[in-house]
Parts: C-alpha cells; sequence; structure tokens
C-alpha cells in the first residue's frame, strides 16, 4: 500500500507538472509570434527617429558612485551637471567630488565619451552598419514583454559593445543595453562590462542609469553606479522616478 501510495503522489506531481507545462504554452500561444530580426530593427529605428524629433534641450544632475568589493563601500561620489542642446552639443561639469581620486578621473573620462558621441550617432548607433543582430528569446522586463537580440560590433572599438539589447516589444523602445567594450575604455579599466537603463523623461526616451564594473588597476574590482537625479527644461525641473534603475 505503502508503494502504491508514493507511486499515486508522483504521478500527481508530474500530472500537476504537465497541467503547468501546458498553461504555460497556452499563454504562450496567445501572443503575437515574433517578428523577422529585421523587422524588429527597422520598427526599432522608426521609433528611434521619432523619439529624436521630440529631443529638446534640458540639463541633468547626475550621481556617480565607485564602489569596492562589499556593496556599501562606496570608495568615491561624484556629482556632475550635463546639458545637452540637440541635435549635437553636450557639455558637462563637475560640481561635487569626494573619495578617491580616481573616481573623478573615471568619471570625466566616462562624460569626455559621452560628449563626444552625441557629435557622430552613426558610428555607434544600433544598425547594420555597425552590428550584426541575432535574436536570443523573449523575456519580461519590468513588466514588460520585450525582445532580447544578441549585438556582434562589425569592428573593435571602446565605442561598440558586444552584447544584449532589450527592445519592447509593443513599443519598440529600447529598454536596456549590457555588454563589454571591444577595447578597455580607460587605461585603468580591465574586463569592463557595461549596463545601461532607459526611460521616459518628460517625453523623451534617455538613458536614464548605467552601471560600469570592472577591474580597476591597482586596487581591483569595482562598480561605477550612475543615477541621473534630476531635470531641468528651461525652467522646468522633473525627478526621473528613477526609471528603469538598475539593480
Amino acid at each position: 500500500m505503502r508503494t502504491w501510495t508514493r507511486i499515486s503522489g508522483i504521478l500527481c506531481l508530474s500530472l500537476g507538472g504537465l497541467a503547468v507545462v501546458g498553461a504555460g504554452l497556452a499563454w504562450a500561444e496567445s501572443d503575437p509570434p515574433v517578428p523577422a530580426v529585421d523587422t524588429i530593427l527597422s520598427r526599432m529605428a522608426q521609433t528611434r527617429e521619432a523619439n529624436r524629433t521630440r529631443l529638446r534641450p534640458y540639463s541633468v544632475t547626475r550621481d556617480y558612485k565607485l564602489i569596492g568589493k562589499e556593496k556599501q563601500d562606496t570608495k568615491a561620489e561624484i556629482i556632475a551637471d550635463l546639458s545637452f542642446v540637440p541635435p549635437d552639443v553636450k557639455h558637462y561639469a563637475i560640481r561635487q567630488a569626494s573619495g578617491m581620486g580616481l573616481g573623478e578621473k573615471i568619471v570625466r573620462q566616462m562624460l569626455d565619451h559621452e560628449t563626444d558621441i552625441v557629435k557622430d550617432y552613426g558610428s555607434t548607433d544600433l544598425t547594420a552598419a555597425n552590428y550584426d543582430f541575432r535574436f536570443v528569446r523573449e523575456e519580461d522586463l519590468s513588466g514588460q514583454r520585450c525582445y532580447v537580440l544578441e549585438m556582434i560590433p562589425k569592428r573593435k572599438g571602446k565605442t561598440l559593445l558586444h552584447g544584449q539589447i532589450w527592445i519592447d516589444a509593443t513599443t519598440y523602445q529600447l529598454r536596456r543595453t549590457e555588454g563589454e567594450p571591444g577595447k578597455a575604455p580607460s587605461w585603468w579599466l580591465r574586463d569592463a562590462r557595461i549596463v545601461l537603463t532607459y526611460g521616459d523623461v518628460g517625453g523623451m526616451w534617455l538613458q536614464t542609469a548605467s552601471e560600469s564594473s570592472a577591474n580597476v588597476r591597482f586596487v581591483g574590482p569595482h562598480k561605477m553606479v550612475a543615477h541621473d537625479l534630476e531635470y531641468k527644461f528651461s525652467d522646468l525641473a522633473a525627478s526621473t522616478q528613477r526609471a528603469g534603475r538598475v539593480q
């Protein structure tokens, strides 16, 4: 009797598992089919062009923290002000810096890089001119269904990443980018990995947070975490609400 009880229990668990799988399949079948990669890229490009038409001058206050091996171990904190005037003018100023001097040095290099990129979108854009793309999977990101594509740079350089992008399956907005630069962004950094998240800010779709991890020469593994604190559009200030914050 005990043997039959065990067998029947196993069968119940197995059937229960099949029922769950079946429900999952039914749910998956209710989703629209995944478009071809070229279609996803074309719709994303259209969305990106529409975003650019909505760009307007703004300034943002951004907080950078250089974090050591322990999450609570903040080695440096830098607060910077950035201003952007469409289509290609971006300036920054360091408002406050504390902790290791290396932290400010790295932030300045990052901001120099950011102000240079805005002058030539074409060289870093997510297009077939710069990358090959491959569909990887569908995935939920903060409650939004996304298409995840692998991006493979067509040339090596600091400005192109080898990694993945998350594209909103409904709006075709870019929600997340994660990858490794083809070349180290700085002599100070090795084995760098970058995560960028995006969100709506005053009707514009912008990068709102980033996390960069790397081995920093002489001091070991560290993370540089950046969050946008406050935006200003003319005289109007708005909080980013921490949209798409990196965990």
